[in-house]
This record gives C-alpha cells, sequence and structure tokens, in this order.
C-alpha cells in the first residue's frame, strides 16, 4: 500500500486543487464527490447523502444505523438530538448562507459577505464532519471496534510508528481541544502520510488539502448527557465502535 499511496498522490494533489481542510470539497471527494473534478469535467463518482444535486442544496444524510445502536458507548437519546438537531441545523445554516451569497452576486451588493461567508464555513464544516462521522462509526461486534486491517494497520505504522502510538496522539489530540472542536486522523497528499490534527469550532487549525478520514467529534452536544464533563472517557468509548472497514475506504479513495 505504501508504494500505491506514494505512486498516486500527484494525481490526488491535481484533483484537490482549489479545496481545503475540513471544507466540502476535499472531504465530499475523499468519499466519492469532488467539486474540482466536476468544475473541470473530470468524472466524477457517486455524490455523499449530504448533497441533493437535483435540487442544488445540502440535505441531512440518513444514519445509517438506528439511534441505539451504539449504546453504551453513546446512547440513543444523545444520537437523535446530536444527528436530528444539530446536524440538521447545520445544513440549514449552510444553505442559507449559500442563498444569500448568491442574492449578494446578483444584486451587487456585498455588504455582508463577511457575515454570510463565516456562517458558510461554519455551518459547511459542521455539515461535511458530521457526515463523516456517522459513517466513521459503527455497532460494536457488527464492524466497530476492534483492530484496523493489516493493510490499514501498516499504513498507521508508516505515519505513526505504530497503531498504538495512533491511537494515543488521537485520543489525547481529542482530549485537548480547546472548546469545542474535533479529533482528525486526516490523509495528507503532499507527504502521502497520514497526520493527526485538531479542529476548533469546525473550521479553525486546520491544513488545507488534507483528507478527512476518521472523526471524533467532540463538542459537548456529542456526549454531554451520558458522559458530562468526562470527555476522557467518551474518547475512550470511541474506539469501541471505530468502523476500520470506513476509515480504510476513505483512505484508499484519498490516495488513488
Amino acid at each position: 500500500m505504501k508504494d500505491s499511496i506514494a505512486e498516486n498522490r500527484v494525481n490526488r494533489r491535481d484533483l484537490l486543487v482549489g479545496t481545503g481542510a475540513l471544507t466540502g470539497g476535499a472531504i465530499l471527494a475523499s468519499a466519492g464527490f469532488s467539486g474540482a473534478a466536476a468544475a473541470s469535467g473530470a468524472p466524477v463518482k457517486a455524490q455523499l447523502p449530504g448533497f441533493d444535486a437535483a435540487a442544488g442544496e445540502y440535505v441531512l444524510p440518513p444514519l445509517p444505523y438506528a439511534y441505539d445502536a451504539l449504546e453504551p458507548s453513546i446512547d440513543a437519546q444523545t444520537m437523535q438530538l446530536h444527528h436530528d438537531i444539530h446536524h440538521a441545523g447545520y445544513v440549514r445554516g449552510l444553505n442559507t448562507a449559500l442563498t444569500r451569497l448568491a442574492e449578494m452576486r446578483a444584486s451587487g451588493d456585498f455588504g455582508l459577505v463577511k457575515h454570510w461567508s463565516r456562517q458558510a464555513a461554519f455551518a459547511g464544516s459542521g455539515h461535511f464532519l458530521h457526515t463523516v462521522f456517522w459513517t466513521n462509526m459503527a455497532p460494536a461486534g457488527d464492524g466497530g471496534g476492534g483492530e484496523p486491517s493489516s493493510e490499514l494497520a501498516e499504513s498507521l505504522t508508516e505515519s505513526f510508528g505504530s497503531v498504538d502510538a495512533f491511537r494515543g496522539q488521537f485520543s489525547a489530540a481529542a482530549r485537548s481541544v480547546e472548546g469545542s472542536g474535533w479529533g482528525i486522523l486526516a490523509y495528507e497528499p503532499v507527504s502521502a502520510r497520514m497526520q493527526v490534527l485538531q479542529a476548533e469550532k469546525h473550521q479553525n487549525l486546520g491544513q488545507w488539502g488534507v483528507v478527512p478520514l476518521l472523526v471524533l467529534d467532540v463538542w459537548e452536544h456529542a456526549y454531554y448527557l451520558n458522559y458530562q464533563n468526562r470527555r476522557g472517557d467518551y474518547v475512550n468509548a470511541f474506539w469501541n465502535i471505530v468502523n476500520w472497514q470506513n476509515v480504510a475506504e476513505r483512505l484508499s479513495e484519498a490516495s488513488r
């Protein structure tokens, strides 16, 4: 897998031109949709469920499992509120921001461009990261938890020294995000390696061009009902439901 990643990183870098870390282009490209590829006329694979091409707007993707499927790691009430209320709010916010920006282009009045550009970055990053987050998890014993495949483990070892070292860094990064944000495992196409990053308020502290592979939401709404202020316990429980197959598929797509 090392050779294939290195050989393909130039093509992948070309695909990501014009997209940014923790933005819709990079995140959607890694799972089958690339705005850059569409703009260039290149073939585009099936889109993520977070965008309705016919309607031309972003939509809330359904959960790939029942609300209670991730218990006891994440309780059903938290999942329902998190998906149906919080994630849905980001979708509405993104569509609203893009509508307002389109109205500005039509009128030529860009007096509020700073506000709506910020809203598009905030709500868009929230929508895109949550869309990845739901697929990064699976019920324990039904694809969730356990160990990564030998191929993915080899790639993690190449980037971090060992799978355990990766887990340690990812957990520490997620636990220590200041305020609200995310712990993120991302593919970085220049070096063709993976990195662990933090994000604050979705859109801050990212790196342009990276593709998120595994993300953990550490906003309080993601864990407070069950864990209260014990973020570390929530982070530890996350490893019981990580969908390693999904992570491996995202890495394969990102490194092409």
